[in-house]
C-alpha cells in the first residue's frame, strides 16, 4: 500500500513540459488497501495485515483505512512510508509512479495471524504466503507470484494488460482451481484447473466514468470475497466485474466502490 498524491491534468506532461493541475488530493492507495476496503464494503468487515512506515504518512494511512471500516493489523517499520504520484488524464486513465520500497508484513512480525484460521477468504498481495494460506480460500495476485513459493492459492487474479501480471494460465499457473485475467473495458477470461477457458464481458458502467485508479484492485477484492463466500466461478467473476465498473465511476479509489 502507498500514500498517494493524485493529480488531474489536461494531458500527461511531455519531457521538459510544465502542466498545470486541474485538481489534486491525497489519500491511501495501493493494491492491498483498495482491495481491503472493497472487501469490507461487501463483507461488512475485513482484517488487513500490513506494514507501514512509522512516519506521518504511515499514520495517516492507518487513520484513513480505519475510517473506511478496515481493521488494520500493523507491523511498524523504521523506513519511510511508501508513497506514490498518480496522474489522471481527461479520460480518467491513471499513470502511476511509486516512491520507495514495498513494505509488507513478515511471518516473524507479532501480528494476530491466528485470525486467518476463521477467515473464509484471504487476498494476498505480499507478505507471508504461509500465514495467508491459513484462510479457507486464498486468492493471490499474479503480480507477486514469486513470493508464494510452493504455496498454491485457490484462485489467481491478474491483468492481461499489465506485463507484471500477465501469465499463460494453461502453461504456467500451478494447479489452482481458477485463474482470472482481466482486460479492463474488454472484459476478460478465466481458466479452470483442467484448462477450460471461459470469457466474460465487461460490466456496464453504472454512471459516467471518472477515473480508473483502483478498478483492478476493487475487482480482485470482490473476487476474493465472492470466492470466500462460495460463489460459483461465473457468479464470482460477475460480481467482481460489477465492482470494478463501479469503482471506475467514483472520484478516487473508494467513492464509487460497490456496497453489498
Amino acid at each position: 500500500m502507498e500514500w498517494i498524491g493524485f493529480v488531474r491534468v489536461p494531458q500527461l506532461p511531455q519531457a521538459g513540459q510544465i502542466v498545470q493541475a486541474e485538481e489534486s488530493w491525497e489519500e491511501v492507495g495501493g493494491g492491498g488497501a483498495v482491495a481491503a476496503v472493497q472487501i469490507a464494503r461487501l463483507a461488512g468487515h475485513c482484517h488487513f495485515f500490513t506494514a507501514l512506515g512509522d512516519d506521518e504518512f504511515g499514520h495517516r494511512s492507518l487513520e484513513q483505512l480505519q475510517s473506511l471500516g478496515v481493521e488494520v493489523h500493523v507491523a511498524w517499520r523504521p523506513q519511510p512510508q511508501r508513497r506514490g504520484i498518480t496522474f489522471l488524464d481527461p479520460a480518467g486513465e491513471r499513470t502511476i509512479t511509486v516512491i520507495g520500497p514495498r513494505l509488507t508484513p513478515a511471518e516473524q512480525d507479532r501480528l494476530p495471524w491466528e485470525l486467518l484460521d476463521d477467515c473464509r477468504g484471504c487476498y494476498f498481495t505480499g507478505g507471508s504466503a504461509r500465514q495467508a494460506r491459513r484462510a479457507h480460500r486464498l486468492v493471490a495476485t499474479t503480480r507477486v507470484r514469486e513470493l508464494l513459493g510452493e504455496v498454491v492459492p485457490n484462485v489467481w487474479v491478474g491483468s492481461s494488460k499489465d506485463p507484471r501480471e500477465m501469465v499463460d494460465a494453461r502453461q504456467w499457473v500451478p494447479p489452482a482451481d481458477l485463474c482470472v485475467l482481466t482486460r479492463g473495458e474488454e472484459g476478460g477470461s478465466y481458466w479452470y484447473r483442467d484448462g477450460r477457458e471461459q470469457g466474460y464481458p465487461a460490466s456496464p458502467l453504472p454512471a459516467p466514468p471518472v477515473d480508473a485508479y483502483g478498478c483492478g484492485d476493487s475487482f480482485a477484492g470482490a473476487l476474493a470475497y465472492a470466492v470466500g463466500m462460495g460463489l460459483q466461478s461465473e457468479e464470482a467473476v460477475q460480481l467482481a466485474a460489477r465492482c470494478g465498473a463501479a469503482c471506475r465511476c467514483g472520484h478516487g479509489p473508494y467513492a464509487g466502490q460497490l456496497r453489498i
